[in-house]
């Protein structure tokens, strides 16, 4: 962590308003170092972070897409009269040179948001509120999004949902077995088998022209969106991952987390299942923000994205056991194969339920 003094110096880097009192260690981000600074004046807070350039590798094409994205919310939002813009997106403080990134005499890139205040967020939706709220928030920020213009936004990380690519390193990885663990999970590499090629239809539509790329945040599990003290939805934060996707990205894997009703991690696999009424409640509000601009092929396979998006998730976690557990951390034995095994229950929970999601979908459309 940085010391107070180099906090000072940095904040001095960019066009903040005030004068910095106190630097503290924020949020619980496993990625970023992020700080809010604290001015004397108190009129104004800042969110400053230290970015992971190993992990994202192209800081400046990445700054360059949350400011287009932001600064395109902002606008739609002045142009519909919203009030109290400030809590509703991210605002980038450029540095004193107008770049939207730092980068320090040891190499190490730094940004600045305005700190919005009076917010809190949701490891886990508790009732349907909260899921209608979120799925506002993410239909929202698709629909301000539909018409960016300019050139394509940069891939943060390349083939982030790429199914078929995921598929390929885990067949690599059951090919090489450099663990001795495949013998151990039949079970789990049978389900991905009997499953792969049906789970590449969304991309696969895509490839075709059967649905469109459009701007898609990529991780929007419910802690990346922001409420209010009433509980309503502000806006999405972590926009490191916004790029070109599928609405289904989005869609898939907001309900992944959001309608779950048992842990990621969940070793008793009778307590998951995919809760209905937060399906119902979180589509419902989405599809009131982004249905007049969907096209008919993104709505038909919307039910699908959720077996899709928990699949890739599964699928990860499996590949990385079979590995040795080399990307994610793990906090337990077999951490990894538990994760997979609770995604997979979900899939197949989704699996029976998917003619009645695809008629919720129906009467909220209709």
């Amino acid at each position: 962590m940085s010391s107070a003094s180099e906090l000072v110096n940095i904040f001095k880097r960019f066009r903040a308003e005030g004068t910095f009192a106190e630097g503290k260690v924020f949020g619980t981000g496993h990625i970023h170092d992020t700080y809010k600074i604290e001015t004397k004046e108190a009129n104004r807070d800042y969110l400053l972070q230290k970015l992971n350039s190993k992990i994202f590798t192209d800081i400046p094409g990445l700054q360059e897409n949350i400011f287009r994205v932001s600064n395109h919310i902002r606008q739609k939002l002045t142009e519909n009269g919203e009030s109290d813009i400030d809590r509703k997106c991210l605002t980038v403080i450029k540095t004193n040179d107008g770049r939207t990134w730092f980068r320090d005499h040891k190499g190490d890139y730094w940004r600045m948001f305005i700190f919005i205040p009076d917010h809190h967020s949701f490891d886990e939706v508790k009732n349907p509120i909260q899921a209608y709220e979120g799925g506002k928030a993410i239909g929202r920020f698709q629909s301000l999004l539909s018409d960016l213009p300019g050139p394509r936004l940069n891939e943060t990380i390349p083939y982030f949902h790429d199914v078929e690519r995921r598929l390929e390193t885990f067949h690599m990885a059951l090919k090489e077995d450099a663990v001795s663990r495949a013998e151990r999970v039949k079970d789990e590499i049978s389900f991905v088998l009997a499953r792969q090629e049906e789970m590449k239809t969304i991309p696969r539509l895509g490839q075709q022209g059967k649905i469109p790329l459009r701007i898609t945040h990529n991780d929007t599990k419910f802690n990346n969106i922001l409420f209010d003290e009433h509980d309503r939805a502000l806006c999405l934060i972590d926009l490191d991952t916004v790029m070109p996707g599928y609405v289904h990205y989005d869609f898939g894997d907001s309900i992944r987390t959001a309608a779950n009703a048992a842990a990621e991690d969940e070793e008793d696999l009778s307590k998951v299942y995919a809760d209905l009424e937060i399906y119902e409640a979180f589509t419902r509000g989405y599809l009131q923000q982004i249905s007049n601009i969907l096209e008919p092929s993104e709505i038909e396979y919307l039910a699908l994205a959720p077996s899709f998006m928990t699949f890739v998730m599964g699928l990860r976690f499996l590949t990385d056991y079979i590995m040795g557990d080399v990307y994610y951390k793990i906090h337990k034995p077999n951490h990894n194969i538990l994760r997979s095994r609770a995604q997979f229950r979900l899939i197949e929970d989704f699996e029976m339920k998917l003619e009645t999601m695809k008629s919720i979908i129906s009467d909220i459309i209709n």
